[in-house]
């Protein structure tokens, strides 16, 4: 109740509980959308992530295998393309070795492998073609992905518009994705 005082009287209203309601609704939707926000940051920031190597156990072995498996993810999916577009492909397949979503060793990342209804489908299609023994058909392309591969996973030279982006598909396809477009760059169409 609040005292309410007119020309020396004294009264006590009462608020309306319709308004009570409201304000208890309003806090809780605010404090839901705290708690959100605090399990975005939560999962954003890794903690959520319990199979990243630490910067720390990286050895010269594992580095020289992080980068063999992203420049073969450069060279098959974006060895044609210029050097944006090969810096584009490293760049998603950082973002999801750093995402909770995705496993946390680049080649993880890259052989990723699903099974959706009894079918297996890799996350980067290569990956899944049996004919792939790897030796580059065209050896300029993959050494130009190896120096794509050590400038952005050494020297981690990024593409602003591709800070959040975790997937993509070549131009001349449609999957319906409901995803957020960020960039089109040479031949692909990359989403967050």
């Amino acid at each position: 109740m609040t005292e309410l005082t007119l020309d020396g009287d004294s009264t006590q209203v009462e608020a309306p509980k319709s308004l009570v309601k409201v304000i208890s609704a309003l806090l809780m939707a605010l404090g839901l959308l705290c708690a959100v926000y605090l399990l975005n940051w939560t999962v954003e920031n890794k903690l959520a992530k319990y199979e990243q190597v630490e910067s720390s156990q990286i050895t010269a072995e594992v580095r020289e295998r992080q980068l063999g498996c992203l420049a073969k993810n450069i060279y098959h999916e974006a060895g044609g393309e210029p050097f944006e577009g090969k810096v584009a492909v490293a760049q998603v397949t950082l973002n999801r070795a750093n995402s909770s979503q995705f496993p946390g060793d680049i080649c993880k990342v890259v052989y990723q492998k699903n099974v959706v209804y009894e079918k297996v489908i890799c996350q980067f299609s290569w990956a899944c073609d049996r004919d792939t023994v790897f030796k580059p058909k065209n050896p300029a392309a993959y050494r130009e992905s190896m120096e794509v591969a050590k400038k952005v996973l050494l020297e981690e030279f990024r593409l602003p518009s591709l800070k959040e982006a975790m997937y993509f598909h070549g131009d001349y396809i449609n999957p319906g994705w409901k995803r957020t477009k960020v960039a089109h760059i040479g031949r692909h169409i990359f989403y967050k």
